[in-house]
């Protein structure tokens, strides 16, 4: 265990500043007592200046609000209100946040505020400011129009970095620039548009769905979709498949009787890499949750270190071979040959055009595994979900890949661009069930934002205050997307709502982000989901939801049926890390289509 964990180096940074207070109010304690002639025991001076800390830290935030106050005013603007908690610092908000995140729905608990003072506030967590908005207006503004002024910030890296180190997601400034700009020519049309690498690997989840059906039982879909989109993009990002869909499928945790399964030694690392992935996200994510407060949790270890050992023992060997075969290519060495098209090249290929950093290599090649792996296998199963609880829908989509491509044909790139009623139902499964639900910035400098209420001035956005904001919150608002918001309807995205709402404005739906932080591989993930949902259909007449065969932590608590909106009919329990998924898993059984 590394002498200086989380929790100790930030117990080190607090000692500091303790030790300085202390050593300044002794000084001048001392120093005032003396010019009157009195001597003041040092107990007594010590005593006094430990009682008075909270009173000084007290008074330090209300100057803190004043000046904000009197800085908004001089601006034409306002403070944002703040939620109120029943708890000093609102730990009480804290811990239901990090309670909901275990055993809530998305989005739990920011009702209570928003009920009260609209969809834009200050959390105020621990006497520090943290922004809240799921207000289009206020995306816009961070995410486009005055993008130099939000940044992923030190705060945010610093929990973020044991995991996504200085890549693209965890960069900002000129680092940013650079992971960018290498990172663009790999995402090029021919090379998304190059449907084998998808059309390899969905035969090989067919493959497997068949067999495990035909079984008689029914299969963890997210897990599949999950080694699907990890095999794509390993091939795709380092030309060197991990080959998870390999490895022996889980069998439903109630299943009567399960054969004894061989397991393929690459299979098993891809499970191992896989659970490693996963945890090592969920504890960034509770950092991020905690606010400054999360070194506390990790005294005695970095909880990361564990996870990520078997994440950088599975990529650094592909990245230190790749390094040294670059190295060993000798300069004058079949020049035509040394400088291959790009669309041949893969990211790892591209990036050592840059550098031949190890570091920056893996970090780069793990950012961009996260948004090419858990964004698209987590649209998939809940795509694959929402058509299990609508038949009818269903058997309109099934009708349009049947009529435009056929039960067998290969689709091509042209193909997707004729399926319009598949990209609405992508988009409506972006719109309730956004990859990336929950997301922050922090501002450079201080900036006013538009008041969501026309009649009240505009809000004071501090400098170097958290902006938090969340695409999954305003995907679901009433007021954006009308009456029935949380209601599965693809043809929202068809009929004249879509120019109600969506037209009028954009900003409504950001399942990608926007602005220069647009997701690179928007592209890459609609021509994969795309594909992948084609063969499902053209192979399969049916999905059926089987709730009898997932673990229980896969069905939602009893308690939700009380509750409002979706929340209470949700046969699925959806959680989130960095992105969403099925906690549990998505235990589907599926029926062949007699064409096949």
């Amino acid at each position: 265990m590394p002498f200086l964990t989380p929790g100790l180096a930030f117990l080190g940074r607090g000692l500091t500043y303790f030790t300085v207070y202390m050593g300044s109010a002794y000084y001048a304690i001392t120093t005032i007592a003396s010019g009157h002639g009195v001597e003041v025991p040092a107990w007594v001076v010590i005593a006094g200046a430990i009682v008075a800390a909270p009173v000084f830290g007290r008074l330090y935030v209300f100057i803190r609000y004043q000046r904000q106050k009197r800085r908004a005013a001089a601006l034409g603007a306002r403070v944002f209100p703040k939620a109120v908690g029943a708890w000093p610092g609102n730990l009480d908000i804290l811990k239901d946040s990090l309670k909901n995140l275990e055993i809530g729905y998305p989005g739990d608990g920011l009702e209570k505020t928003t009920d009260i003072v609209g969809y834009a506030f200050n959390l105020d967590i621990m006497y520090s400011d943290l922004i809240f908005t799921a207000c289009p207006e206020h995306l816009k503004t961070m995410l486009a129009t005055d993008f130099q002024n939000y940044v992923k910030g030190e705060r945010f890296q610093e929990g973020m970095g044991s995991v996504l180190g200085t890549g693209v997601f965890n960069s900002d400034g000129d680092m940013w620039k650079f992971h960018r700009s290498i990172t663009r020519p790999v995402f090029t049309r021919d090379r998304i548009a190059d449907f084998d690498l998808f059309d390899r690997h969905s035969d090989q989840v067919l493959v497997k769905l068949k067999e495990r059906l035909r079984e008689g039982h029914a299969i963890d879909f997210q897990d599949l979709m999950l080694r699907f989109t990890i095999d794509t993009a390993t091939e795709f990002l380092f030309g060197n498949c991990v080959h998870a869909l390999s490895a022996g499928l889980p069998y439903p945790p109630k299943a009567a009787y399960v054969p004894p399964q061989q397991q393929d030694p690459a299979g098993r690392i891809a499970n191992e890499f896989s659970a490693a992935f996963l945890r090592s996200q969920e504890i960034i994510s509770v950092r991020e949750r905690s606010g400054w407060l999360w070194p506390l949790s990790e005294i005695w270890e970095d909880k990361t270190i564990e996870p990520m050992k078997v994440v950088n023992a599975y990529l650094e060997p592909i990245i230190h071979e790749a390094v040294e075969r670059r190295k060993n290519t000798l300069p004058n060495e079949d020049k035509q040959a040394e400088k291959e098209s790009e669309d041949n090249q893969t990211l790892l290929d591209s990036l050592m055009d840059a550098t031949m950093d190890p570091r920056v290599l893996r970090d780069e090649i793990l950012n961009i595994m996260i948004a090419g792996r858990d964004t698209t296998a987590a649209t998939l199963t809940f795509a694959v979900y929402l058509l299990s609880q609508h038949p009818i829908v269903f058997q309109r989509l099934r009708s349009e890949i049947l009529e435009k491509i056929g039960p067998n044909r290969r689709p091509s790139f042209e193909d997707l661009k004729e399926l319009k009623y598949l990209r609405a139902v992508l988009n409506e499964t972006l719109r309730l069930f956004p990859v990336v639900p929950f997301n922050v910035r922090e501002s450079i400098n201080e900036a006013v934002w538009p008041s969501p209420d026309p009649s009240k001035k505009p809000l004071y956005v501090p400098p170097g205050t958290k902006t938090a904001y969340s695409v999954f919150v305003m995907h679901r608002r009433t007021d954006l997307w009308g009456p029935d918001a949380e209601e599965y309807d693809p043809d929202r995205f068809l009929d004249d709502r879509l120019q109600k709402y969506l037209v009028k404005n954009s900003f409504i739906f950001l399942p990608f982000n926007a602005g220069p932080r647009i997701c690179l591989g928007q592209q890459f993930a609609y021509n994969e989901m795309s594909f992948m949902m084609i063969r499902l259909l053209q192979t399969f007449s049916e999905f059926t939801l089987d709730l009898a065969s997932g673990p229980d932590e896969a069905t939602p608590p009893a308690a939700w049926g009380a509750a409002p909106g979706r929340k209470a009919t949700e046969k699925v329990w959806p959680k989130m890390h960095l992105t969403m998924y099925a906690n549990g898993g998505l235990w589907i059984k599926m029926k062949e289509s007699d064409s096949v």
